[in-house]
């Protein structure tokens, strides 16, 4: 008889609990960060002072972000991108902000030599038959992937080589089914806004990342349509070695480049003052380019790149925007596509009874027994779907006493739409990064039109533009 394999049950039985380890580790954190809040929000309602309630105000956020760093980094996984979502400059506190940002790029890796393992096991040969060398080192760690740079034997450049993680696709559904949980909880006490569609969307989209081959011809079919439309495409997009590519491995072009986070150094590094004309230009490029290009995928095509966190984005020689992963990718049905089309009309227009439309159109269902009802429908779809910030603020905080979602119910909110308000919020937060107020809406209305038009429901175009020309000639005489 043979020995019994102690370390080999030990594996599965820790394989096996640890779901119910890393539920019963997000619920005890999440009910601590919970109860703190609520706790200090009953001590500082006894505090007179604006200041130091600000003082005070400032203080518990730094506490909660510590923990909530802890929590992400320890558990990973799907918390990695959770602070992707709400550690931007216009949805989070500045503490919040300060300590998410640097999870972005950082993922504990996966040692090479499982990574070997994967790599032949997937494409069916040994690393060295296929490549002529292999950076052993990753050259970022994401929640479900890390990223490699090699070179293929007999080839004169480089290629970047997608690894996914083993193992970490039922841990990471184990995370977002006890997101919903809490999600359900929020939006029944706290926040009136219907939390559990968005993250059962996000259910959804990450479910799709698992797969490589779905993400290859994501990247081929968006770096055509933008190629195809444009002279010269507003951004990069990587073109995938078509026959390197399984559901767990990913062999692409490799576009250099830095991440725009590292923008402002690089621009300092090069002896350009930060706040100077060029420095500014510079940066406006890039936010039209990024601009230029969602815009055109939303309402052109309704296939986008949904997914334009600051880790994602590189930029390259002359201002140049590469816009990398395509795990998360949302094709809009052209009824959601043309109701967000009016939407961006309505907001550019600054035209409360046309947003009003849009959100019926849109399925967007709200409740309110506000005064001044449809302006207040109106700042809640520039809140949630445009990027400018109102004159004299510099961060917007959604979810604040005086916002337009305290004011109105969000009762009903589609799935399939969550993609397109992250993606604005995520341009938002670059826009604020770079030190930039711009209204995507404005600058998305031409397309908006002609998406419109094309689609017969917009019968004069000509005569918009003319409008809207003679309007700007208008202001800028006065």
């Amino acid at each position: 008889m043979p020995p019994l394999d102690f370390k080999g049950i030990q594996d599965k039985l820790s394989t096996h609990f640890r779901p119910f380890h890393r539920s019963f580790q997000f619920w005890v954190r999440a009910a601590d960060i919970y109860t703190g809040y609520k706790v200090f929000q009953l001590r500082v309602s006894l505090v007179k002072d604006v200041q130091k309630k600000e003082a005070m105000w400032e203080r518990q956020h730094e506490l909660a972000a510590d923990k909530i760093y802890a929590m992400c980094f320890d558990l990973g996984g799907f918390f990695l991108k959770i602070a992707q979502v709400i550690g931007k400059p216009d949805l989070a506190p500045a503490a919040w902000v300060r300590r998410l940002v640097t999870l972005c790029d950082r993922a504990p890796a996966t040692p090479f030599d499982t990574v070997q393992l994967v790599l032949e096991k997937e494409l069916g040969r040994s690393v060295g038959e296929i490549f002529e060398n292999f950076e052993e080192e990753p050259l970022g760690s994401a929640s479900i992937a890390q990223v490699h740079r090699a070179r293929l034997k007999g080839d004169k450049s480089d290629v970047v080589v997608k690894v996914q993680h083993p193992g970490v696709k039922e841990l990471m559904m184990t995370d977002i089914r006890n997101l919903q949980a809490f999600a359900l909880y929020m939006q029944k006490t706290d926040i009136k806004f219907d939390l559990y569609s968005v993250t059962k969307e996000m259910e959804k989209q990450i479910g799709y990342e698992f797969d490589f081959m779905r993400e290859a011809n994501a990247m081929e079919r968006i770096r055509r349509f933008l190629y195809e439309n444009n002279k010269k495409s507003p951004v990069l997009v990587p073109r995938v070695l078509k026959d390197m590519v399984t559901r767990r491995v990913l062999v692409m072009e490799c576009i250099d480049g830095i991440p725009i986070l590292n923008l402002g150094d690089e621009i300092a590094k090069r002896g350009i003052n930060p706040g100077s004309k060029i420095a500014a230009t510079a940066k406006q490029n890039i936010l039209k380019s990024l601009t230029l290009a969602y815009g055109q995928m939303i309402l052109k095509s309704g296939f986008f790149h949904a997914d334009p966190h600051p880790g994602n984005i590189l930029i390259c020689k002359g201002s140049e925007v590469a816009l990398l992963d395509y795990g998360q990718v949302k094709d809009l049905p052209d009824s959601l596509r043309l109701g967000y089309a009016n939407l961006v009309l309505a907001m550019a227009d600054n035209d409360p009874i046309k947003a009003s439309e849009s959100y019926r159109e849109l399925g967007i269902v709200t409740q309110s027994k506000c005064e001044n009802e449809l302006q207040e429908l109106l700042k809640l779809a520039q809140t949630m779907f445009d990027t400018k910030l109102p004159p004299g603020v510099a961060m917007l905080q959604p979810f604040s006493e005086d916002s337009s979602i305290k004011k109105i119910s969000v009762q009903a909110f589609p799935e399939e739409l969550f993609s397109v308000l992250r993606t604005v919020h995520l341009l938002r937060g670059l826009s604020v990064g770079l030190g930039i107020n711009f209204s995507c809406a404005e600058q998305w209305r031409p397309i908006a039109e002609e998406a419109l038009y094309l689609a017969g429901r917009l019968k004069d175009l000509k005569t918009r533009a003319r409008k809207r020309r003679l309007f700007r000639r208008l202001l800028r005489r006065e």
